[in-house]
């Protein structure tokens, strides 16, 4: 079994071939970097036609490097969601006209499953499966019992751990792509220099929060001088990049906790996603799980950001259960893994009324008037 992947979902264009004894024929990533890092971030409309110029060469060049022709092919799968949707159909399109003209079934893979999988190609992990996914778009930790089913047991309220990473980045004067660049000037940093918030650190549940902990780094950033002494910007990476592992660790503690009442064979963590390169948060995490006796799996750092060989395997996951997509499935903008999921909101505790005080105020605001 063999199957074309095809990535397009942010800012990377993206083509591989995968076979079903995870071997990986070719992997070509085209990063837009160099148009989106004058806007400092992506930006929607560029994105999606850089896509649309690259994505025919680029599926080209995949196959050329396998050494294949398309009817060679068990199938062909793409990123159908979730994502920024002009990209997302530039890849479903590219696949499905693949698919039509060379008879093969369709894969529309949601994008998070991709990563959920990565894995099972590169280590074989068997389900179920605990999942920390933190990326720039999003974090959640997720109990993994199969190929299309998840269990969302938490969430962020607020920012995704990358996005607090890349406008961290931002506030410290580093150039963009904001997560590498900061994990690289916290490395001579001393982590205890500045005290920073640990956002629900000691709460209950899985959930998690960076807004807090952004702006505690505003604060401190604003206060400095221009241009940033490079000792202070250093410390004061290391100290937010120490605060979000840390955050992260406490997390999934709770976690594995509960997951050792309800789902005692789940033995492993798994973590994927473009922050699951940093390597302070790998160490976090390494530790946490020996401390709960878990197996902790972490795809290559070349795997963890967005790829189209994730999307490949996917697509051999599904279509070993048959289930492949129709050519008129509609890409998805949004696209939960677990759709029954009570999604998750910023808590705000109402003030208790107060008859007496609501009654003397309005007592004084009709007598004003």
């Amino acid at each position: 079994m063999i199957v074309l992947g095809i990535e397009t979902s942010c800012d990377e264009t993206a083509a591989a071939v995968v076979t079903a004894d995870r071997r990986i024929l070719s992997n070509v990533v085209l990063s837009q970097l160099d148009e989106h890092r004058p806007y400092g971030g992506v930006v929607p409309e560029i994105a999606a036609r850089a896509h649309l110029d690259h994505i025919d060469r680029l599926v080209g060049q995949a196959m050329e490097e396998a050494g294949m022709g398309f009817a060679d092919l068990s199938g062909v799968a793409a990123t159908g969601g979730p994502g920024l949707i002009g990209g997302v159909i530039v890849g479903v399109m590219t696949a499905k006209a693949i698919a039509a003209v060379h008879s093969l079934p369709f894969l529309a893979v949601n994008h998070l499953e991709g990563h959920a999988l990565t894995a099972r190609l590169t280590d074989d992990v068997a389900f179920p499966y605990l999942l920390l996914l933190v990326s720039g778009g999003h974090c959640q930790l997720l109990l993994v019992e199969g190929v299309g089913h998840y269990a969302l047991l938490g969430s962020t309220i607020d920012d995704a751990v990358g996005e607090a990473f890349d406008k961290t980045a931002k506030m410290l004067d580093l150039p963009y792509p904001g997560g590498p660049s900061l994990e690289k000037a916290a490395m001579p940093g001393d982590p205890a220099r500045y005290t920073l918030p640990r956002p629900m650190l000691g709460r209950p549940g899985c959930d998690f929060s960076f807004s807090g902990l952004k702006t505690a780094v505003r604060h401190i950033a604003e206060a400095m001088p221009r241009p940033l002494p490079e000792r202070a910007q250093a410390d004061l990476a290391a100290s937010f990049q120490a605060a979000a592992a840390e955050s992260l660790v406490n997390r999934c503690r709770n976690a594995m906790t509960a997951l050792s009442q309800s789902h005692p064979e789940v033995r492993t963590l798994v973590v994927a996603g473009g922050v699951a390169s940093n390597q302070t948060i790998r160490t976090a995490l390494t530790g946490l799980c020996g401390d709960f006796g878990y197996g902790f799996t972490a795809p290559p750092p070349r795997l963890c950001t967005d790829n189209a060989a994730m999307i490949a395997w996917a697509g051999i996951e599904r279509l070993r259960l048959g289930l492949t997509d129709g050519l008129d499935f509609a890409p998805r903008p949004r696209w939960p893994l677990d759709p029954d999921a009570i999604s998750v909101q910023p808590r705000v505790t109402a003030r208790p009324r107060d008859s007496a005080r609501d009654a003397a105020q309005s007592t004084a605001l009709a007598a004003r008037s």
